[in-house]
């Protein structure tokens, strides 16, 4: 079996119970970061030996670790905060276990799109998750269907792009274009600024924002 363990975007109390005893009966945890994961495993008492499975090596460690699922041993997979295969790896070597013939079970959990949507007070019965933008090739192109989105988009983003990310949307979507911006998600300076992409992009260039960010933009009406 090949599990797909969420774990906490912050808060350490946010990881279940299914999933510590999951990542103590497993043969074998792969990690994003070891170094990152090492204090979460030393923080719920699991001895679990952990390998390095990440996003440069992702292609390359696949086909050996669908190897050792046929060989009879059960595998985690854990990021170092929130859902495996979401805006992190995973999605290689879930579709290579699948391929295999490999059960996969993905246990429910962590992430960060979900509090975010609720807490920006936008529409949440239908949104799009857009994860990270690309960087440069292609940008634009995502910018301008964003901007033609009529349900709430969700977009990951760093605290050092956020800004330039809330200029540009606002130039395919509007200045008054309601959105918010989560940062921090479950740890302790947990915050959410909402308003118009103007709003924000004054707020924020005058209060730099440190942490995870997760932007919500509203649809278009």
């Amino acid at each position: 079996m090949l599990y797909i363990v969420p774990t906490p975007v912050g808060n350490l109390d946010d990881m279940t119970f299914r999933a510590i005893n999951t990542l103590k009966n497993v043969s074998l945890i792969l990690a994003e970061d070891t170094r990152t994961s090492s204090v979460l495993l030393k923080h719920f008492n699991i001895h679990t030996p952990m390998q390095a499975h990440h996003k440069f090596n992702e292609h390359q460690t696949v086909e050996r670790v669908v190897s050792q699922l046929q060989g009879g041993m059960d595998i985690a997979l854990i990021s170092d905060a929130g859902t495996p295969a979401i805006s992190d790896p995973g999605f290689l070597l879930v579709r290579g276990a699948i391929k295999a013939g490999i059960r996969v079970q993905c246990l429910p959990g962590a992430t960060a799109l979900i509090p975010a949507i609720v807490d920006s007070g936008l529409p949440n019965d239908k949104f799009c998750f857009e994860g990270f933008l690309p960087q440069k090739k292609g940008r634009q192109t995502r910018l301008k269907i964003i901007g033609e989105e009529t349900r709430t988009v969700i977009i990951y983003e760093s605290p050092f792009r956020l800004v330039k990310c809330l200029q540009q949307l606002a130039e395919v979507c509007g200045n008054d274009r309601q959105a918010s911006v989560t940062r921090e998600i479950s740890k302790l300076h947990e915050d959410t600024q909402r308003g118009s992409l103007t709003e924000l992009i004054e707020y924020f260039t005058q209060n730099p924002a440190k942490g995870e960010i997760v932007i919500c933009v509203a649809g278009k009406e």
